[in-house]
């Protein structure tokens, strides 16, 4: 993690230090990350009711691993295959914040007008490796849920955390970012994926190798 993390907050609340690898890491197994275009991807996904059990414990910690391999910010259960609303992150957003947690059956908050700020930025996903595009998103935004006990959850971001967070969202409803593109420019970034995806696959591989995590076969 960067040099330049001022702050950390686990679950939305800070904390005094956390390790670079958040111990999930350690203990959870590198899973295939799915590709756009795979069922699982386009079509919403169902709620997490199995809360405290460690099938579900395995997941996020798998989750965890997985998203630390593909160094993302964040990665949601159906891009590990796993229909379930749930999603984890790990990042730091502009001020110097890093955020690490996961939330199941996520839902955002309706943001009022006069708080809907527009801001442009480059977006991928862990699901379409290599193209970044320019999407339009508020840059406040806040969502609700359960962490994996079934307490209530709250998390608010801003920027980069914002993004992460609608990003992952979306996920769950069945819908990619490139899903908010022109029909021309998901053409292109479809394209630009199939050039740079064994680059990206040679990456993940070399710091699943780094991080002592075989990877699943394909």
């Amino acid at each position: 993690m960067s040099e330049d993390v001022r702050e950390v907050r686990v679950q939305g609340e800070r904390v005094a230090s956390y390790p670079d690898l958040p111990p999930e890491v350690a203990r959870g197994a590198v899973r295939r990350i799915t590709l756009v275009g795979e069922d699982v991807l386009h079509r919403p996904c169902a709620d997490v009711t199995d809360f405290g059990s460690a099938e579900l414990a395995r997941l996020v910690d798998d989750m965890f691993a997985t998203n630390a391999v593909a160094e993302g910010a964040a990665i949601a259960a159906n891009q590990v295959g796993v229909p379930l609303r749930l999603f984890v992150w790990d990042m730091a957003d502009e001020w110097g914040v890093r955020h690490v947690g996961h939330i199941a059956n996520p839902v955002l908050d309706e943001l009022p007008a006069e708080q809907r700020k527009l801001v442009e930025e480059s977006e991928g996903c862990l699901s379409v490796p290599g193209p970044y595009r320019p999407l339009a998103r508020p840059d406040v935004a806040v969502v609700r849920g359960q962490d994996m006990h079934g307490n209530p959850l709250v998390i608010e971001g801003r920027g980069y955390f914002a993004r992460c967070l609608q990003h992952e969202t979306d996920h769950l409803s069945g819908s990619l970012y490139v899903d908010r593109l022109s029909a021309r420019e998901r053409r292109s970034v479809l394209r630009e994926m199939s050039r740079t995806q064994d680059e990206v696959q040679a990456r993940r591989a070399a710091r699943a190798a780094d991080l002592g995590k075989p990877l699943p076969l394909p």
